[in-house]
C-alpha cells in the first residue's frame, strides 16, 4: 500500500492500521521528513515493513522517481491511498489570487491524477496487473462548499469526487476498484495551516453528532474500501463526517 500524505494525521493513522493488518508501506511525505521516518521505525519496532518516500505529489518527476522506488522496494502495489493534500488560510474568494489557486489545485488535484495513473500501470489487469483499490480522500466541503472559508478547497476535492466516479467506471473491467472517503471535521494539524488551530472546536457545534472526528475514524473507513470486505464496492463516497 501506497498512502501519500502520510507522515501525519489521517495519512498516519491509515498507515498505522494498515501496518497492523499486514501490509508494507510506502509512507509518502513532502517535507516532515523526521515524523516520516519516525512512522517507519515504529512499525518496523512492531514487526511490520514500511519505507519512507520523499515526493511533492504535484511534482511528476517526483511522483515517477516515487514509483520507481516503490517498485525496487516491493515489486508490486495492492492499494494507493490518495490522501496528499492542502489547504490555505481561510478566505473569501474575491480575496484569493491566481498563485493560491495553483497551489491547491496542484495539491489536491494534480498529485492525485498523477499517483492514480501510476498506480493504474501497476495495478491493471491490462497492464499485466493482479487488480488492486485506489481510495481517493476527498472532503465533506466538496459537498457544502466551504463558503467564507476554503472554496478553492471545497472545488478540488469537487474534482477528486469526479475522477472517482469516471476511474471507477473506467477500471471496473480491469480489477481496480476506486472509492472515496469524505472525511468532515476531524481532530488533524490541517487547520492550523488554515488560521484556525481550534476550528474543529468551533465547528463541531454544527455536527449533528456534536463533535469532531478523530484521524482513526477516517483510517478504518480507508481500510475497509481497501480490503475485499468492499469487493463489490466502486465509485462509492462513504461521508466520515458525524451526519453532517
Amino acid at each position: 500500500m501506497l498512502i501519500t500524505g502520510a507522515s501525519r494525521g489521517i495519512g498516519a493513522a491509515t498507515a498505522r492500521l494498515a501496518a497492523q493488518r499486514g501490509y508494507a508501506l510506502g509512507i509518502n511525505y513532502r517535507q516532515q521528513r523526521d515524523a516520516a521516518e519516525a512512522l517507519v521505525r515504529e512499525i518496523e519496532d512492531a514487526g511490520g515493513r514500511a519505507l519512507a518516500l520523499c515526493a511533492d505529489v504535484g511534482d511528476e518527476a517526483q511522483v515517477l522517481a516515487m514509483f520507481e522506488q516503490l517498485d525496487q522496494a516491493f515489486g508490486r502495489l495492492d492499494v494507493l491511498v490518495n490522501n496528499a493534500g492542502m489547504l490555505e488560510r481561510q478566505m473569501r474568494l474575491e480575496d484569493m489570487d491566481v498563485a493560491r489557486f495553483e497551489r491547491v489545485m496542484r495539491a489536491n488535484v494534480t498529485g492525485s491524477f498523477l499517483c492514480a495513473r501510476e498506480a493504474i500501470k501497476r495495478m491493471s489487469t491490462r497492464h499485466g496487473g493482479q487488480g488492486g483499490a485506489i481510495v481517493n480522500l476527498s472532503s465533506i466541503a466538496a459537498r457544502i462548499g466551504a463558503p467564507n472559508e476554503y472554496i478553492d478547497y471545497a472545488a478540488a476535492k469537487g474534482a477528486v469526487d469526479s475522477m472517482t466516479l469516471g476511474l471507477a467506471k473506467e477500471l471496473a473491467s480491469e480489477g481496480i476498484r476506486v472509492n472515496a472517503v469524505r472525511p468532515g471535521v476531524i481532530r488533524t494539524e490541517i487547520h492550523a495551516s488554515g488560521g484556525e488551530p481550534d476550528r474543529v472546536q468551533r465547528v463541531s457545534q454544527s455536527v449533528p453528532m456534536g463533535r469532531g472526528g478523530e484521524t482513526e475514524e477516517v483510517a478504518n473507513a480507508i481500510l475497509w474500501l481497501a480490503s475485499e470486505e468492499a469487493s463489490y464496492t466502486s465509485g462509492a463516497f462513504l461521508d466520515v463526517a458525524g451526519g453532517r
